[in-house]
């Protein structure tokens, strides 16, 4: 186990690193030293490691979202409104619709299965938009109308809607019946995982408060919380549903909100964590990969990753007419949300996990999604962001 996790660490840093030498994600890096250390090319990742691979996953994306929420401000939030809120459904529901309908023509597959697919490839990528939105809203840019806040806000809330829109399909696929129960619980989950998140923040606040501890040992009372979320969510599944990743974003917000000087020190502790999980999470989803399948099927897949994509991009700025933003805001917002990394590699392998009909294409499909749209949307958003969006000047900086 020693070896693989030293190799992971020495290959995946030196790839993200020529990565970012030419101007693309450092994920596409450690996504290729999975490809390259796994059990289908060179075989030199511990199974140990690969068989809490899922678990991992899961703990990066954790990470990701309390790292979104406490950047977030939920006054911001209220000034942005409706475009945030349509932001944070509408396009990857019309991802969704375009890939359930478009994949069985391309592919043998089922519309279940493609609704599977499509809630998988839907989710935009916090490891992609949440430290570029942080970057601008400390700099300032789009200040005047929010627009960091409203993609940051909006693209959190999608991935936790696509991963429910999932969650559901996967139900569906393992013969559970589709009810009217099942439509009703999306927004229940929602609810009930935004209130679990705020009442728990608020409890932990007070016990903040009343307990000096230090920094590095709130960040582990917040990690344990987190886990017992989506703890919480599996065990009383059966009865009634809540988000636990939505209640782990919750919290982190409800924890800007009141108490945002300890908010503004945990931030920094989270980006230190991320750069491990960060690591982990693409390199073992790029393990997971079958080349084999590339060959069969890679360039239907290409063209609805790109088909999809369109979808996506026209409801983006959908969301955002009839609102104060510019035409120029306007254009970076949908920019903003095209690149998938972080979801797509955390469930993308759930399918072949549980052994649901073609989990090997799903799986191959959300790993192109990623080396498509992350370049495409990390480049788009780092050369306009300038040209797009005005930068507001600090007037207490000014002298």
């Amino acid at each position: 186990m020693l070896l693989s996790i030293a190799l992971i660490i020495l290959i995946s840093l030196t790839l993200a690193t020529l990565f970012e030498r030419v101007k693309l994600p450092g994920i596409l890096g450690m996504l290729l030293t999975g490809i390259i250390l796994g059990p289908f090319v060179l075989n030199l990742i511990d199974s140990s490691i690969l068989d809490i691979s899922g678990d991992l996953r899961e703990i990066a994306l954790i990470v990701i979202l309390i790292r979104a929420g406490l950047s977030l401000d939920v006054k911001d939030l209220k000034e942005v409104g409706r475009p945030a809120i349509l932001l944070s459904f509408l396009p990857a529901t019309i991802e969704i619709i375009a890939i359930t309908l478009i994949a069985p023509i391309f592919f043998d597959i089922s519309y279940l299965t493609a609704l599977t697919m499509g809630a998988i490839v839907a989710a935009v990528s916090p490891a992609i938009v949440v430290p570029r939105m942080i970057k601008l809203i400390e700099k300032r840019y789009g200040r005047t109308h929010r627009v960091p806040q409203m993609i940051l806000a909006g693209a959190s809330i999608d991935d936790i809607y696509a991963i429910i829109i999932f969650t559901a399909a996967v139900n569906l696929q393992q013969g559970q019946d589709f009810s009217f129960i099942t439509i009703i619980n999306v927004p229940i989950a929602i609810i009930l995982g935004a209130l679990l998140g705020i009442i728990s923040s608020i409890g932990i606040i007070w016990f903040f408060k009343k307990f000096h501890l230090r920094d590095t040992v709130k960040v582990m009372l917040i990690f344990a919380v987190g886990f017992l979320f989506i703890t919480l969510e599996d065990v009383i599944q059966p009865w009634i549903a809540v988000s636990g990743l939505l209640g782990v974003m919750a919290l982190a917000m409800t924890l800007t909100k009141l108490h945002p000087v300890l908010s503004s020190r945990l931030i920094k502790k989270f980006e230190k964590i991320w750069v491990t999980a960060e690591i982990m999470l693409f390199v073992l989803v790029g393990a997971l990969v079958d080349i084999t399948v590339l060959v069969d099927a890679g360039l239907f897949s290409i063209l609805l990753i790109m088909i999809a994509l369109i979808f996506r991009m026209l409801a983006a700025y959908l969301s955002t007419l009839k609102t104060n933003l510019t035409g120029n805001e306007r254009l970076f917002t949908v920019l903003s949300y095209t690149p998938k990394a972080t979801v797509q590699a955390a469930i993308g392998a759930i399918p072949l996990a549980l052994g649901l009909p073609h989990g090997d294409l799903i799986l191959l499909v959300s790993v192109l999604a990623i080396v498509i749209t992350a370049p495409f949307g990390a480049i788009a958003m780092d050369n306009t962001y300038k040209r797009l969006l005005t930068q507001e000047v600090d007037e207490n900086l000014t002298v």
